[in-house]
């Protein structure tokens, strides 16, 4: 398989780490956001692969070319179903897509590159944007809170979806000068995945294009 990734993306940290736990192995192959003019993602040989010019992109060992890290990161779950991120109970397995949800459609949209320019082209200046980032993730990160359990990772004792999602969220809280203080459950979520393999392998200081 062939990832196209950028090393501190979330959401191609997202895939990077469901394609850890499940032991698969991949070529990365870095799309660099900042270069300029514009950014490798917006020209012509990257939108011949992905259209929207946004990573994560997917090209499976078929052939298959995949877009979006929710629908990359289900294919994976689908395809390779030998470590499963999902529960066997469906209604745990919706409680964890749920907390998925929440991350990647609530949460990390509103602090994204995109977003977050746009504002500032509107005549935002930089307390206002940070004020934003954090109100949002904050605001998040507390739904999450009350959604994932007292033991081990989010749901059990083996790291799942929810998992793969919460941690490059709260990498970019980090970037982003957004407490975690009032969390303790997601406090201990992030201790446990700081010593796994997997989480530590994907994570963005440890790539091919970490400056």
């Amino acid at each position: 398989m062939e990832l196209y990734t950028y090393y501190r993306s979330t959401s191609s940290y997202r895939v990077r780490i469901a394609l850890a736990l499940k032991g698969l192995d991949y070529q990365a192959l870095p799309v660099n956001l900042i270069a300029p003019p514009g950014g490798e993602h917006r020209q012509p040989a990257y939108l011949a692969i992905n259209p929207q010019g946004r990573v994560p992109a997917l090209r499976t060992d078929e052939g298959a070319l995949l877009v979006q890290s929710p629908a990359i990161i289900e294919y994976l779950e689908e395809r390779y179903p030998q470590v499963p991120l999902l529960s066997a109970d469906l209604a745990l397995r919706a409680r964890e897509r749920g907390v998925a949800a929440l991350i990647g459609c609530d949460i990390h949209p509103l602090h994204n590159v995109s977003v977050l320019n746009q504002l500032r082209q509107w005549g935002h200046d930089e307390t206002q944007v940070a004020q934003w980032i954090g109100h949002w993730i904050g605001q998040g990160l507390a739904a999450v809170e009350q959604l994932i359990g007292d033991d081990g990772y989010c749901f059990g004792t083996t790291p799942g979806v929810a998992d793969v999602y919460l941690i490059p969220q709260l990498y970019a809280a980090e970037r982003f000068n957004a407490s975690l203080e009032a969390y303790p459950r997601i406090r201990r979520v992030a201790a446990l995945a700081a010593v796994h393999p997997a989480f530590q392998q994907a994570h963005p200081a440890n790539q091919p294009d970490t400056p």
